[in-house]
């Protein structure tokens, strides 16, 4: 494994995502001095947050979006809704606790989590629903009452075949820093080639379910990997094993609540956190980062550059310029943050709406760069399980769609397209059962490819480069600079990718560049 070289006691990192946060924990517990430099209030990157007042007065219509801008500081906390801006999914807590343990904290002490039950609520086209539990006995029993016993042995073979992936891919190609395709070779392998692995994810999918409402459920978490069903490897079967065997979780206070309890443990173990302080530029010579130069003009020395911005834009507005290869980036996805009267007794916290189309709307979004024509829709009801992040009585909700991303389609989201989608998909949410929707908007927020573009993710997707072939394991932009021997890059544009498990993963994986040690 190649490393940092030289003197690795001072380490910067610029952002205080959760893998930059992660990334801190692990260094300051290995005896680094650590400094986090953040250009947000508040930490977590991606996996902020959002704060509307319930007291902003009644928004419909075309007047459905809020002004972008800061919370309403003068509305009560018991006036705010409170929204998680990234991720809402959280699997692999244990993850969570490894970086906490790196400085001798415990979990529980910093995170109140709740395993959800069910996990996921399965809404299909023809009014039927499917409860994902983690159990893997009741999971079986809730398959067969909706497609049948025999269904339901499939879902049996499928849970013993993606923990064996798991546990086949998760210490040599997901857990380790790889350097170059030959580290791949390893006994496990040939056991992966075996397994059929490296098969189409349909394809494997539909070797153990003969109904489409399984084969949905079971293969469209692809899309996280940047790929549609048919297109990803099957490989990527193991999210399915994290979301729907492994277990779904939910942080009391949102999915920020992790970002904060990383950023408070580092804090106590010395980790400095400067909080509103944007960096400009990396500061090089002699092929080593010598220092940070931030907005304010202060130029902060560094042994070590750690980077957690998107790796492109990190690449393309921090360091020297260089060549880079063109990087096929995942679609993107616009999430609409809606504070409502309305509540749905028939809905769980997290909620899959599928279309009628199934490998037709990809291609929509994937290949020819249009809106989904009947879109397969996630509906999160945080306020369901934890009432603290709405006002007495009401309700907030979390609709994500996927979209092209910019690369892929110019659409017009600066200008009223985001008004009118936003309209388009209430619209769809009440023909799926949630009956007065739009009536029952207090306040909203719709969040677009643009949007992501301005905060610096490259091609406006939150989802950074897609998991094909070529852009997985080794081939994945690496996350040491290949000519700057003291810059390391953590977050999901490097190893080992996208998600909130990997996300956490690239922080030990960064770590263990700086530090030499084994991950």
């Amino acid at each position: 494994m190649r490393t940092v070289t030289g003197r690795t006691d001072q380490v910067v990192i610029v952002g205080a995502g959760l893998g930059g946060l992660a990334c801190a924990l692990h260094l300051v517990g290995s005896g680094r001095q650590v400094t986090v430099l953040e250009r947000e209030p508040v930490p977590g990157g991606r996996a902020g947050r959002l704060s509307l007042s319930a007291s902003g007065g009644d928004i419909s219509g075309s007047g459905l979006l809020v002004p972008p801008g800061l919370p309403d500081t003068d509305a009560t906390e018991a006036e705010r809704y409170e929204f998680d801006t990234g991720p809402t999914v959280l699997t692999m807590p244990d993850l969570i606790a490894e970086a906490l343990a790196a400085v001798g904290e415990e979990l529980s002490d910093w995170v109140e989590l709740s395993p959800l039950d069910p996990a996921y609520r399965a809404h299909y086209p023809d009014g039927s629903t499917m409860d994902v539990i983690a159990d893997s006995t009741r999971m079986a029993a809730e398959v067969s009452r909706v497609c049948g016993p025999r269904e339901a042995d499939g879902y049996l073979r499928f849970v013993e075949y993606t923990r064996r992936l798991w546990q086949l891919e998760r210490r040599d190609f997901i857990e380790r820093n790889l350097d170059a395709p030959t580290d791949l070779l390893t006994a496990n392998l040939l056991r992966l080639v075996a397994a059929g692995a490296f098969r189409r994810l349909q394809t494997k999918v539909d070797q153990f379910f003969t109904d489409p409402r399984t084969r949905r459920i079971f293969s469209f978490q692809a899309m996280y990997a940047g790929l549609a069903p048919h297109d990803a490897l099957a490989i990527y079967t193991v999210i399915a094993y994290l979301d729907s065997v492994a277990g779904v979780y939910f942080p009391r206070g949102g999915m920020h609540a992790v970002s904060r309890a990383l950023a408070g443990a580092a804090e106590k173990h010395g980790v400095q956190i400067r909080y509103g302080t944007t960096v400009t530029r990396v500061e090089t010579s002699a092929g080593r980062a010598t220092a940070v130069l931030t907005a304010d003009g202060e130029r902060i020395t560094a042994d070590v550059v750690v980077l957690n911005p998107d790796l492109p834009v990190a690449y393309q507005q921090l360091l020297p310029p260089s060549r880079q290869r063109r990087l096929r980036y995942s679609p993107s996805c616009v999430v609409l943050h809606v504070g409502s009267r309305q509540g749905y007794e028939k809905i769980a916290h997290h909620n899959i709406h599928f279309g009628r189309a199934w490998k037709g709307t990809f291609d929509e979004v994937i290949k020819q760069g249009k809106l989904m024509s009947d879109p397969s829709l996630l509906v999160t009801n945080p306020s369901r399980t934890d009432p603290s992040v709405a006002p007495a009585g009401r309700h907030t909700y979390y609709v994500l769609a996927p979209v092209p991303n910019l690369d892929r389609a110019d659409l017009d989201w600066r200008g009223d397209l985001a008004w009118r989608y936003a309209d388009e998909l209430m619209d769809t949410l009440e023909r799926r059962g949630y009956v007065g929707f739009a009536d029952g908007v207090e306040v909203a927020r719709m969040v677009t490819p643009a949007d992501w573009a301005d905060a610096g993710m490259a091609a406006g997707t939150p989802f950074a480069a897609a998991h094909n072939l070529f852009q997985t394991g080794p081939f994945r932009p690496n996350n040491l600079h290949r000519t700057l021997s003291n810059v390391v890059f953590v977050g999901s544009g490097t190893q080992p990718g996208v998600g909130v498990p990997m996300v956490l993963i690239s922080g030990k994986l960064a770590a263990a560049r700086v530090t030499g040690g084994a991950c």
